[in-house]
């Protein structure tokens, strides 16, 4: 269990690159596989559960190679060539790889039998197996609609018009992805927006899908249509830094005075972005530089300068877009100038660990001024000075990645810095944090 502490190193500085986006990386590989050519990315996020999903595709006809210089090529099949995979395919612990593949294979010729790790394997698909079975496929899964799952695609699969009953980005792609390959228009209707990276990629790679806004019973609702069977050409991709990833350097910046630092390539799909909103309301100086679109995502570097923060009250209605970036929004309001108040957080009690307890009692032991609220925390900055740290106890992670590195960040602006009492976590997500932030307080 490896402790660490994390002290005042001084100024971040000069320029660094996070790692990749991984909803970015799985969907280029498999729009890359399904088109007629040689797609080729650079930037892949190389985790466990991106190699699942590149596995699965060559199971199914596709070529995936690596080159030297770390850049992808995928050599696709074309929509409609996928290959009778001759063994079960094995996910791992990949929900995304999971879901995104069941549609894709629910409107082939073929069948395929998913299997996972024990955590994969308690996940219900039942929310995939519903919208999939209208359209004709049809599924032998395991008690409880869990893995091992056996489908078999529908050629021809029927096109369907599917409410979402839950806004889930996954089951959404899900449909999208067999409409790729059912003859006429496959239509989603979301009642809440979810992260629109299938939408805006499918596009990038040539399918015909119309993104509109339709009156319904509750207000308005998000209409996509994609028409099949599609043709998608190949594309060039230079995967965009995971702007949850960009997060923690963001907030380290803005609290360290004489900080300069350029983050570059980093994803700014606006469903994804709320932090950034929220640290500029707080006068956060975040400026975006070469702003680009890369395979229909827009991209720029940001340029991230110290910055003297005051606190807000946050509106409940951006938690969306920046769930998994409290924990960090906690740390820079811990040094901004008067009051922040958060609301609307319950969901942050049922992620990797309960995230306002854990962050309330980390922050607090490192000296700052915390309450803690059903659904939020009220956090009393120092005005900018440095929080006093940590003395006797580390503070407890809980085994959640982003409580580590966002109390990592903190230890850059105290007194006496901040042990954090495990570092292991941070691997899942972020395998060269402590490097990158060595390199940028060189």
């Amino acid at each position: 269990m490896p402790a660490h502490r994390f002290t005042s190193q001084g100024p971040l500085n000069g320029r660094i690159r996070v790692p990749g986006d991984k909803s970015i990386s799985h969907r280029s590989i498999m729009f890359g596989a399904l088109a007629v050519g040689e797609t080729r990315v650079t930037g892949m996020l190389e985790g466990e559960d991106v190699m699942a999903t590149a596995a699965a595709m060559r199971a199914m006809g596709a070529s995936i190679t690596r080159e030297d210089d770390g850049t992808w090529s995928i050599h696709g099949m074309g929509v409609g060539g996928l290959l009778q995979p001759e063994a079960p395919l094995d996910m791992g612990n990949s929900g995304t790889s999971t879901r995104l593949l069941m549609g894709l294979i629910a409107s082939h010729a073929i069948s395929a039998t998913f299997t996972g790790d024990a955590s994969l394997s308690k996940r219900p698909m039942g929310r995939v197996i519903d919208p999939l079975s209208l359209m004709g496929a049809s599924f032998e899964a395991s008690e409880g609609g869990t893995l091992p799952l056996t489908i078999q695609g529908a050629y021809p699969a029927v096109p369907i018009t599917y409410r979402l009953p839950v806004a889930s980005a996954q089951v959404k792609s899900a449909v999208l992805l067999a409409g790729l390959n059912t003859p006429g228009v496959t239509t989603v209707i979301e009642p809440v927006p979810t992260r629109d990276h299938s939408e805006r990629m499918l596009r990038g790679f040539g399918a015909q899908i119309e993104v509109g806004e339709e009156d319904g019973a509750n207000g308005p609702e998000r209409v996509i249509r994609i028409q099949g069977p599609a043709d998608l050409k190949p594309c060039d991709i230079d995967v965009p830094g995971d702007p949850s990833s960009a997060a923690f350097f963001i907030v380290a910046a803005l609290i360290t005075p004489g900080s300069d630092l350029v983050i570059e390539n980093v994803g700014l799909n606006p469903t994804r972005t709320g932090l950034i909103a929220v640290l500029r309301q707080m006068g956060g100086q975040i400026e975006e530089l070469n702003a680009r679109e890369v395979g229909g995502e827009p991209v720029a570097d940001l340029r991230v300068r110290h910055s003297n923060l005051t606190g807000i009250v946050v509106d409940p209605a951006i938690a969306p877009a920046m769930i998994d970036e409290f924990p960090v929004l906690f740390v820079a309001a811990a040094l901004a100038q008067g009051t922040t108040t958060t609301s609307g957080l319950d969901e942050l009690r049922v992620k990797e660990s309960d995230r306002l307890s854990v962050m309330a009692a980390a922050l607090e032991l490192a000296g700052a001024r915390v309450e803690e609220r059903e659904d939020g925390l009220v956090i009393e900055g120092t005005g900018g000075a440095p929080l006093p740290g940590t003395s006797a106890n580390p503070v407890a992670t809980h085994l959640d990645h982003r409580i580590a590195m966002s109390m990592a960040v903190a230890g850059l602006a105290s007194k006496n810095g901040v042990e954090v009492d495990d570092t292991a976590p941070i691997q899942t997500s972020f395998p060269n944090f402590m490097t990158l932030l060595a390199e940028a307080c060189a």
